[in-house]
This record gives C-alpha cells, structure tokens and sequence, in this order.
C-alpha cells in the first residue's frame, strides 16, 4: 500500500513538474539513491517478462532500475512510466511500443536499441547515447539536450509540439546540443521542437515538418531537405553548408532569420 501511495505520488509530481516548461528536473536530487540505484536485479526483470502476456504487459511503472545492465533484452509493450533509468544499460534492447512516459532515462545506453512505435511522453533523456537507435513511429516529447542519435531512425516519428495540452506547457522534443549526424528524420514531425545548437551533417530530412522549429546555431551541412517544411522555422546562425535538395524544400521563404544563415 505503501509503495502504491508513493508511485502516485511521484507520478503525480511528475506531471505537476512538466507543467512548468518541461523541467522534471527542478528540485530532483539527482544523486539520491532513489535516482542512482536499482530495486531489482536483472534476473527478476527477466522473470517479469517471462510472466508477462499481451494482455498484461510487464510493469516496472515507478520501478528504480538505474545502473542495471538490461542490453539485449526484449522489453516491447513494457510499461516503465515514470521509472527510473538512468545509467541504465539497454543496448540492442528491444522497446518496440513501450512506454516510457515521464521516466527517467539520464545518461542511459540505448546504442541500437529498437524503440519503435514506442511513447516518451514528459521523458528526461539528456546525455543518452542512442546512435543506431530506431525510433520509427513514436511518440517522442522528451528532453535529449545533449543526447547523441548518431546514424538513428525517427522516420515518421512525432517529436512536435502537442498544441492539446497548453496547460501541461508546450511539450516537444528538446534536442538542444544534441549528436543527430546521419539521422534519418525522413517524414517526422519536428515541428516547434528546439534544434538548437544540434549537429545534422549528413542528416535526411525529407519530408519533415520544421514548421517553426528552433534551430539556432545548429549545423545543417549536407543535409538532405527535399520536401521538408520551413515555414516559420527559425535559423538564426545556422550552418547550412552544402545541402541537398533546397530548392524542393517546402516554405523555405517564410523561414525565419534566413539573413542570419552561414553559407560558406
């Protein structure tokens, strides 16, 4: 009863947290043992999932699982809301539809992870390391400042913002800082999601929506943008060496700052 009382709480401070700009993090000890260590071993989250079915999937909902070494597991439809994960090792993991709404995922290790379809709605990722990930289909308003998604996958992925929720804030994706080189964002929703500072070289873009994104200061060289939406995108300082397709690029004159670019 205890522990019940006590996961809604925290789910319930959670939500009250991202309804203040999308910051979890505010008033969060970080190095308490509540966000570094793990109440279960792996074993007994494989003995979960043994036991889980379709109708009942695996639930870690407010599990403390940081530190763990999950790498290869498949955890697909898993339910990790609002747990914790951070250091936790998920490499080669599979988390195709899971949820992972308002968990903690700080410095994680998703290298090739498949988390397709998956949702990371309120998530608090920065730092994770996600190159070769993919991220296909899902549902991502997390926070990535400094993530690296080298050579990943969020074709047809929505990172944009959910104009429904006003009063939760605006949620979207934050990639400030981040490593997204030779991503694949074919078809994604990138709308209203800050870009700022983040690497693109080589990124595919076709098809995106960037209708009002932030991308100051991020590099865009040799970026594929046939088809992508600009409108109202702001690229102020940015990097745009190189790329291919700018003139199929949709609404690229009602971008914002476009005075303001660096084009060698």
């Amino acid at each position: 009863m205890k522990r019940t009382i006590a996961t809604a709480a925290l789910a319930l401070g959670l939500v009250t947290v991202a309804a203040t700009a999308q910051d979890m993090m505010r008033d969060v000890d970080l190095s308490s043992p509540d966000m570094v260590s793990a109440e279960m071993t792996r074993g007994q989250v494989e003995a979960a999932l043994v036991a889980a079915s379709i109708a009942a999937p695996a639930d870690f909902t407010g599990k403390r699982l940081s530190g763990l070494d999950l790498s290869g597991l498949n955890l697909s439809g898993a339910i990790f809301r609002a747990a914790r994960l951070n250091k936790t090792r998920l490499a080669g993991a599979r988390l195709d539809r899971a949820i992972l709404d308002q968990a903690w995922l700080l410095d994680a290790d998703l290298t090739g992870a498949s988390l397709k379809g998956a949702t990371l709605f309120a998530s608090q990722m920065a730092r994770a390391r996600l190159d070769g990930a993919d991220l296909s289909g899902a549902r991502v308003a997390a926070d990535l400042t400094g993530a690296s998604l080298v050579g990943a996958s969020i074709a047809g992925a929505n990172l944009g913002a959910d104009m429904r929720n006003q009063s939760m804030g605006l949620m979207r994706a934050v990639l400030k800082s981040a490593n997204l080189d030779r991503l694949n964002a074919r078809g994604a929703d990138l709308s209203r999601v800050n870009l700022e500072f983040a690497s693109l070289k080589g990124a595919d873009l076709t098809g995106a929506s960037l209708k009002s994104a932030q991308l100051g200061g991020a590099n865009l060289t040799g970026v594929t943008v046939i088809d992508a939406d600009f409108d109202g995108a702001d690229l102020v300082s940015v990097k745009l060496v190189a790329p291919i397709g700018l003139s199929q690029a949709k609404n690229f004159d009602k971008a914002r700052n476009r005075d303001r670019l660096i084009q060698e």
